[in-house]
């Protein structure tokens, strides 16, 4: 035993999405194979170590080396070929977070840990602001002053894949009450994050330089 105090990271995906927001104590109900695998992990890690800790996070973004390493980042894509209409989803509500965001929370968490053991079990955090990809994707545009009129909303609920939660939402109130966390606003984190893909060079000379 080395003492060391671990944050094991799970995800929204552990609930269904039919009755937001959701606390650290309600039942889960994964609807898909990765939320079930998590929430596995979540077991299997706090039954092996009582003074562990659960950090449930939503749809993450920040810094990538490629587009793709993210749901939320490789939108951008689609979002700069004004040429060519996108379709977006406009049915599940996300909060995307920003992973800077989380990795703060993960300190802050380890800090208050150092002085009081309590500091165990279940949290959550996310972003506040409750987004669809649709809106992600205009978000996006808005950052750079990009057309939007190619990109098409999907209000369907979606029939191929795996099924996800519609809006599981995260109630953050317990770390809130402690006065840990640290949110990003959207528009300033995707903006950061994006500003190396963005294929007009010109208008990022203009603005970034």
């Amino acid at each position: 035993m080395v003492g060391a105090f671990l944050i094991y990271i799970s995800t929204d995906y552990v609930f269904d999405g039919r009755k937001p927001p959701y606390r650290e104590d309600d039942s889960p109900n994964p609807l898909n194979l990765y939320g079930k695998t998590k929430l596995d992990g979540e077991r299997a890690v706090l039954q092996n170590n009582q003074t562990a800790t659960v950090l449930r996070v939503p749809v993450l973004y920040g810094d990538v080396e490629k587009l793709e390493e993210s749901a939320v980042t490789i939108m951008f894509e689609k979002v700069q070929f004004s040429n060519k209409s996108a379709n977006f989803d406009h049915w599940q509500q996300r909060f995307p977070t920003h992973v800077m965001d989380v990795a703060a929370v993960c300190r802050q968490l380890a800090e208050r840990r150092m002085q009081d053991p309590s500091i165990k079990g279940i949290f959550h955090w996310s972003g506040n602001e409750q987004m669809t990809k649709f809106e992600m994707a205009c978000a996006m545009a808005d950052a750079f002053n990009l057309p939007s009129s190619h990109l098409r909303s999907i209000t369907d609920s979606p029939v191929m894949g795996a099924p996800r939660p519609q809006n599981a939402q995260l109630d953050c109130s317990r770390l809130e009450k402690l006065g840990i966390g640290q949110r990003t606003p959207f528009l300033t984190g995707i903006k950061q994050c994006l500003w190396p893909f963005l294929i007009d060079k010109r208008w990022r000379q203009t603005v970034f330089h």
